[in-house]
């Protein structure tokens, strides 16, 4: 990550760091299930953003120090803002502009590194992970979870939202980050000199077992899609009856009795030597 400006595809409105919050919680449990940072004192979170996961890693491990990095100033004074006024969060975190291909840390300054969300907006992650591992001390553990955007499936069929789904793909890999970087994090990992390298694919799949969240999910995931509306049609990507018609399906898929929503995506974990 550098310093200033550069192509996040969900922007950095009040909105979007209001879904970047309720996306945190609504994810903990499926995204913490095999997290274990009971050996870890000094952990290194890689665009900690808005402070979302923050608040939950100082929750759930209450001996752990965050120092959370980000390139965006915005997205760190949410942050400070978030975390202060969380009483278990004071003293326990430090947030510093910074950027991920060159940490102004010193070699071994932590032992346990998370990164969440995060790889899929950059262009360069073997060189993130690379610089990670510098910053870790021997027999540090990192995890590591993102995103594999082609698992999206949505029934009934919603044609507008599959246009918009692909060119949102599309505008991501063409602003230099990656929708697909999930499945690639076991080599991204091996290659950057981690060992004891896992990956577990973890997904959610709503249909009529689980109608309430399943609805849940789904007007969620519009708020997600719309995030990046601006930029798709500024950029010529989609044009507005193609947002006007995902909508439609949307709602339209949110009021059926019968309506499947699955996504996957890939947590991995490894070990610093």
């Amino acid at each position: 990550m550098v310093t200033g400006e550069f192509p996040y595809i969900h922007g950095f409105s009040s909105d979007e760091q209001s879904r970047l919050m309720r996306q945190a919680r609504m994810f903990e449990t499926k995204l913490f299930s095999r997290i274990d940072y009971s050996e870890t004192s000094r952990l290194l979170e890689v665009g900690c953003g808005v402070g979302a996961q923050t608040e939950i890693l100082l929750r759930r491990f209450p001996h752990l120090h965050v120092t959370g990095v980000d390139r965006s100033a915005a997205q760190l004074a949410a942050a400070e803002q978030n975390l202060a006024a969380t009483a278990w969060c004071s003293a326990r975190y430090t947030l510093q502009l910074a950027d991920a291909t060159d940490l102004p840390f010193a070699e071994r300054s932590f032992d346990g590194a998370y990164l969440c969300w995060v790889l899929e907006h950059m262009p360069s992650p073997a060189r993130v992970l690379s610089e990670v591992r510098r910053v870790l001390s021997p027999g540090s553990v990192i995890y590591v979870t993102e995103v594999l955007n082609s698992s999206f499936f949505l029934d009934p069929y919603s044609p507008h939202l599959l246009r918009y789904w692909m060119a949102f793909n599309d505008h991501q890999y063409d602003s230099g980050g990656d929708p697909f970087i999930g499945a690639k994090l076991g080599n991204l990992l091996l290659a950057g000199g981690y060992r004891d390298v896992q990956t577990e694919v973890k997904s959610f799949h709503l249909d009529n077992r689980q109608p309430g969240k399943r609805k849940q999910m789904i007007e969620f995931w519009e708020e997600l899609l719309l995030s990046a509306a601006d930029q798709l049609t500024d950029t010529g990507k989609v044009d507005a009856a193609t947002v006007e018609g995902m909508r439609r399906e949307l709602q339209a898929v949110r009021n059926d009795p019968n309506a499947v929503f699955f996504f996957g995506f890939v947590q991995a974990q490894a070990t610093v030597y």
